[in-house]
């Protein structure tokens, strides 16, 4: 049965919540209409995926292979960005085809942002050359966009560069785990947390507080979980279909 609304969480906006890959549980995810949906919703920001293409474009898709969601066995950044354009994806059936869904831009992604006034939540999905880091920072606040938006990375190399030529860039270092290396990264580096709900605790979520940082937890379906987490104090939810 496909959902025909977000599930109310009720928490009173002590916690901000992000919608994962747009609101990926009512559209395809990462598509301008899973933008759209969550702009017209109550969410605090939007959160997607950028990669590097082959010939140095960059394009809005999470997954490393284009399998899961084109049935084409290709390597993300081993495509061209025109040929990555050309694709369509099918609705959330995985039967339906439509015209609205393909392979977003950066300023598809921001305008987006922009017209709906959500904060931009972008990661930068792989190490990228520095060079990459910084042309994405830079065409975000070319389009008056910086100051609203989120860097978030795995790859923690990313979020150094950003910082370096970037040092008020709002960063959060995605991480499932809570350890004293994980923790010390953040505080040198001056980010914030991202954590995979799997490795949230009170205790590291106050540890994080204590030392200035906030917190986001990825990716929070369950009202169970999401109840536990403000039990926990964090500061975001990144959720497919809670609002």
């Amino acid at each position: 049965m496909i959902k025909q609304d977000t599930v109310k969480f009720e928490n009173k906006g002590e916690i901000k919540m992000i919608a994962h890959r747009g609101l990926s549980g009512l559209e395809r995810e990462n598509t301008c209409p899973a933008f759209v949906a969550a702009g017209v919703k109550g969410y605090y920001g939007i959160e997607t995926d950028v990669h590097v293409t082959k010939d140095g474009k960059i394009i809005v898709f999470h997954d490393d292979s284009l399998k899961r969601l084109t049935g084409i066995d290709k390597v993300v950044e081993e495509c061209d960005f025109g040929f990555l354009r050309k694709l369509k994806l099918t609705d959330t059936d995985g039967v339906t085809s439509r015209a609205d869904l393909f392979l977003p831009t950066l300023e598809e992604y921001i305008c987006i942002c922009k017209k709906y006034g959500k904060v931009a939540v972008l990661e930068l999905k792989n190490p990228m050359e520095e060079k990459y880091v910084f042309e994405i920072a830079e065409k975000i606040s070319q389009m008056g966009w910086f100051e609203k938006t989120i860097f978030i990375s795995f790859a923690g190399e990313n979020l150094v560069a950003l910082k370096k030529r970037y040092p008020n860039a709002t960063a959060q270092f995605l991480t499932e785990t809570a350890s004293d290396e994980v923790f010390n990264f953040m505080i040198e580096n001056d980010l914030d947390a991202d954590l995979g709900e799997n490795c949230v605790s009170k205790e590291f979520v106050d540890k994080l507080h204590a030392a200035g940082k906030k917190v986001n937890v990825w990716t929070v379906d369950s009202l169970k979980e999401a109840e536990f987490l403000k039990a926990c104090g964090v500061d975001f939810i990144t959720t497919n279909i809670l609002e």
